[in-house]
């Protein structure tokens, strides 16, 4: 890539997310902060769930000033099975036969392909496990919740290294930089992500990343959880109904999601986002022990819900499910090229649309006529329905839809800035047509 092709392909960032380098600072300093606060102020030992406030600051002041707990954030075990967990992942990427997608198209007018096995390495892994745990009993399987904090920490390493690793990387000539993570300022691009597509050969690490290693750890955890719990109350039979449904919920949702793989190819993430610690560290850290926090609760602290909770509960993710995953169907089929129907007065009528000066097509009826991102309305229900079987005893179990909340409406944000500029006038005319963003007459 000559230099002034490099100059046009990737143009220096002028605008900055996260309140620039200071807003990333606080983030990469926060997000591994609040894993810790997260466990710390949330297990058998903590007095509470959380503790009383009062005795929080005598807590933290006695913690940080002994040289014992900051060595107990590290396990030797717990990073070596981390690390083997890793490998596997990758291991399963290259042997694992899967089909070759292309992805949307890029500045350079290229098509990046993508290996398609996702679904594959989550059915190998829970072979796996289900097969050791059958063989050696549920004790066999706690060790995710005996060494929870070991296992925080080797995720975090993970995602620094990965984030310093692909930031080097990205100074390599020819590189495709994100148009957001070219700031030159270090600390923000190595944060946000400064090459766009990370990849060793036919490796891409961002997607690899995404789909595989933190969303199966996340079931894996979960059934460590279940099995520390049926060690607790005297086998599985003993497992409790809230403990079911979090586990049912919460594995249908990422075989789902990996059952769909060519789906996230176009992403915001995939698309337009770099590869840097904040991805980093969202999918190998954040998703496994921040969306876990329900399976953990209750593995020590067990509720029954009984039949009607249970049934209203399942009801409540059922329909979440439902507008997730049937508005995304309705996305897709008419990205590529198909008309989907909607039920409009006992006839079939295809969709509304409207043109845009850039040739392209806006939905403007079926979910996306009901609000501007109904799959967030979806995954919002359905993040609420994993919290409910927790009961109302305490807050920090929800702290999973209040946090997921925030961030969807900050990619709303995203989303609404960048269509902005992509359509202009347009997508002004859409919004008039399409006023709710993510509640329908609500907001």
């Amino acid at each position: 890539m000559a230099s002034k092709d490099n100059a046009v392909l990737n143009p220096k960032t002028t605008s900055y997310e996260f309140l620039g380098p200071p807003g990333a600072t606080l983030v990469s300093i926060g997000v591994p902060f609040m894993l810790y606060a997260l466990y710390f102020g949330c297990n058998e030992t903590s007095g509470g769930c959380p503790p009383p406030l009062a005795t929080v600051p005598e807590r933290v002041v006695a913690a940080v000033s002994d040289i014992e707990f900051w060595k107990s954030l590290y396990d030797q075990e717990a990073a070596l099975i981390y690390a083997a967990w890793y490998a596997f992942c990758v291991g399963s990427w290259a042997i694992l036969p899967g089909d070759w997608i292309e992805g949307t198209t890029l500045r350079t007018g290229e098509k990046k392909k993508y290996k398609i096995n996702a679904f594959s390495t989550f059915l190998l892994a829970m072979g796996i496990t289900t097969g050791w745990i059958l063989r050696n009993g549920p004790e066999s399987f706690t060790f995710i919740y005996t060494k929870w904090v070991g296992f925080v920490t080797a995720a975090l390493i993970n995602s620094f290294i990965q984030a310093v690793f692909v930031y080097v990387m990205s100074f390599r000539p020819g590189r495709l930089l994100a148009l957001g993570g070219n700031s030159g300022n270090f600390i923000y691009d190595w944060f946000i992500g400064r090459e766009l597509n990370p990849s060793i050969g036919s490796f891409d690490i961002k997607s690899f990343n995404e789909l595989r290693p933190g969303l199966i750890l996340w079931v894996l955890i979960n059934i460590s959880m279940v099995c520390e719990q049926a060690v607790r109350r005297g086998g599985f039979h003993n497992v409790t109904d809230s403990m079911w449904l979090v586990l049912a919920f919460e594995t249908w949702y990422v075989a789902d999601a990996l059952y769909n793989e060519p789906a996230v190819f176009t992403t915001m993430d995939i698309v337009s986002d770099g590869f840097g610690f904040m991805l980093s560290v969202g999918d190998l850290a954040w998703v496994p022990f921040v969306y876990t926090i329900q399976a953990r609760y209750l593995a020590f602290h067990p509720i029954e819900l009984g039949i009607p909770a249970t049934i209203a509960i399942i009801l409540t993710n059922l329909l979440g499910y439902y507008i997730f995953r049937d508005s995304n169907g309705e996305k897709n089929d008419f990205r590529n090229g198909k008309n989907p129907k909607t039920r409009n007065d006992d006839a079939w009528i295809d969709l509304k649309w409207m043109p845009t000066k850039r040739g392209t097509k806006l939905l403007i009826s079926g979910w996306w006529g009901l609000c501007q991102h109904p799959n967030y309305l979806g995954d919002l229900i359905m993040a609420l329905a994993w919290s409910l079987p927790t009961g109302f005893n305490t807050p920090v179990t929800y702290f999973y839809p209040i946090y997921f909340t925030i961030l969807l409406l900050h990619r709303q944000n995203r989303d609404d800035e960048a269509c902005h500029a992509k359509y202009g006038d347009d997508w002004l005319e859409y919004k008039k047509k399409v006023p709710y963003k993510i509640f329908p007459y609500i907001y």
